[in-house]
């Protein structure tokens, strides 16, 4: 009986990190495998264990099987959370509702809320990490945005980016509920 050749992972690995258009060192740092066992696993000289494959995956945002089993053509990504399905975060503040949009595999990398202000409803925030930024896009409603030592009043339609990477803040000042959709863009991943 012949043995069974296993899957060509390292072949895998290499595929889709380059097709993501990932370097070693940045899969490294996504995954928290070293360059030079991404290295030896991608050119075959050694066979990394499950959890090894499983924190390669993880830092190419792809489920596990496709590094075991591999592809013909370039995976597309398809992900899709149902209205009823998003995750709500309770916060200490009083008259606020948050919807995360985003699945967590993009937690700390970019991230998309559906912000519920009740009239005088806030969401303050500490400074995020260096060059983090924020876009966000008033649905309804009337806020006040503040980042560091600006600020601004925004209403229906307005769109606004700025640094997160100081104290911000943002405000309902209507006497209605303001709806804001907002997108957190974080870079320490591609910082030196």
């Amino acid at each position: 009986m012949k043995a069974a050749t296993p899957p060509p992972i390292g072949r895998n690995i290499k595929r889709f990190r380059t097709t993501h258009g990932l370097t070693l060192e940045l899969l490294a740092e996504r995954s928290g495998v070293s360059k030079a066992m991404l290295s030896q696993i991608e050119s075959g000289k050694v066979n990394p264990t499950v959890a090894t494959v499983w924190k390669i995956s993880q830092g190419l945002d792809l489920d596990i099987n496709l590094l075991l089993e591999g592809s013909e053509g370039p995976v597309r990504k398809f992900h899709l959370t149902r209205k009823g399905n998003h995750t709500a975060l309770d916060t200490d503040e009083a008259g606020l509702h948050i919807h995360v949009l985003t699945p967590v595999s993009l937690v700390e990398d970019l991230e998309m809320y559906l912000l519920t202000f009740a009239p005088g409803g806030a969401l303050r925030s500490k400074a995020h990490f260096p060059n983090t930024e924020e876009f966000l896009t008033v649905i309804s409603g009337s806020v006040h945005v503040r980042a560091g030592d600006k600020n601004v009043d925004l209403s229906d339609g307005d769109f606004i980016r700025y640094q997160c990477d100081v104290e911000h803040s943002i405000e309902n000042i209507g006497a209605v509920d303001a709806i804001v959709h907002m997108v957190v863009r974080f870079q320490k991943r591609h910082l030196g």
